[in-house]
């Protein structure tokens, strides 16, 4: 009786350069919606929410004063007992109404798309106080950070790749740039470019008695008014993305993938971009969405040098003038942008780095 012979079943080749890389795929696997994954962040991303805008809603409480006794200090004494107890109660400051009746009323507000109304901007809407300068800001600082982080983590991956070179030389350069004090730094720019050369204006968005609008002369000098001020923020920021990046590339650079490409003769820049750096970026996406959630946090220096109409400078003169419905507004502008900013996180380092759909599915 002779034993049955099982011949061995082929398996397909497996390319070694994209086994244990981000570049690698599942082959032959059904892809699973990692339900566990994305409830988890839903339950995280709601309970941060929800702390925020409560420690949002105490906060400003434990200041010493409030926005009516402000008000009631500037207008010297103008304002009769009713008129600042219908202010009380106009702007949730009413001492009679219990705290914890205060908190529900703010949440009933916030559900219902009213931010409250806005002392120090002469009772206007805080949405509307906020829309008028979220734009500036993210126009401004946005485009500065999103170019920074382009050019330093490009910049960076070169650098890594070519280490020893005098492409080194960079770094040290760009690291002492990113000590500067934003302040220090606007200040020599506006002395040089604008007052000695009269090449670029020294502050605000756009020349006193111009009308916005949608057209070339109007573009044209928001333009021209923004060009120091990211260039400001650019070369002070590009320091941590480049030194960021380049130290990264030296850890991918020894592993075996790295030298398994090379080996098989694929064109150096296919093995720096596709494998390289496609590694060694994953750290820079959680950085960069950092950076972007606090956009409002590192323009409030930058606004107040050139005069900038943006979201800080907004919130330095609701902090001045105790306006808890303006600082709680820009707050919770702040937070959702930290939240959206890590979701859209996740969702491109689940793209660059299958590894992460896998595990969690």
């Amino acid at each position: 009786m002779s034993a049955d012979v099982q011949t061995p079943v082929e398996q397909a080749p497996v390319d070694p350069t994209l086994v244990g890389t981000t570049a690698a795929k599942a082959d032959g696997q059904r892809s699973r919606v990692p339900w566990r994954f994305i409830g988890g962040r839903v339950l995280f991303y709601a309970f941060t929410l929800w702390a925020a805008i409560t420690l949002n809603f105490f906060l400003p409480r434990m200041l010493k004063g409030d926005a009516v006794q402000a008000f009631m200090a500037r207008s010297q004494g103008q304002i009769t007992p009713e008129a600042e107890k219908a202010l009380r109660a106009l702007f949730g400051l009413d001492k009679s109404v219990p705290l914890w009746e205060q908190y529900l009323n703010y949440w009933n507000m916030l559900l219902h798309g009213n931010l409250g109304i806005s002392l120090s901007t002469g009772l206007a809407p805080v949405g509307d106080a906020i829309a008028s300068a979220l734009p500036w800001t993210l126009g401004l600082v946005g485009v500065a950070t999103i170019i920074s982080f382009l050019v330093g983590t490009a910049l960076g991956a070169v650098i890594g790749w070519r280490r020893g070179s005098r492409l080194d030389a960079f770094v040290p350069v760009t690291t002492f740039l990113g000590t500067v004090p934003y302040f220090w730094l606007g200040l020599i720019f506006i002395a040089v470019f604008s007052t000695a050369f009269g090449w670029f204006p020294a502050g605000h968005a756009y020349e006193i008695g111009v009308e916005p609008g949608w057209n070339g002369d109007f573009i044209g000098q928001v333009v021209s008014h923004a060009v120091l001020p990211v260039i400001t923020i650019v070369i002070v920021s590009l320091g941590g993305w480049v030194l960021g990046m380049r130290n990264m590339m030296l850890t991918v650079l020894d592993e075996d993938y790295i030298t398994v490409a090379q080996a098989k003769g694929m064109p150096n820049r296919w093995v720096l971009w596709k494998y390289a750096a496609r590694n060694a970026v994953l750290p820079q996406i959680q950085s960069f969405a950092l950076a972007i959630g606090f956009i409002v946090g590192g323009t409030l220096v930058m606004e107040m040098v050139f005069s900038y109409p943006g979201i800080g400078l907004l919130l330095l003169n609701a902090t001045n003038a105790k306006d808890y419905a303006l600082m709680q507004g820009i707050f919770l502008v702040l937070v959702l942008a930290v939240l959206v900013a890590n979701v859209i996180a996740d969702i491109a380092y689940a793209i660059l780095d299958p590894r992460t759909r896998q595990t969690e599915a």
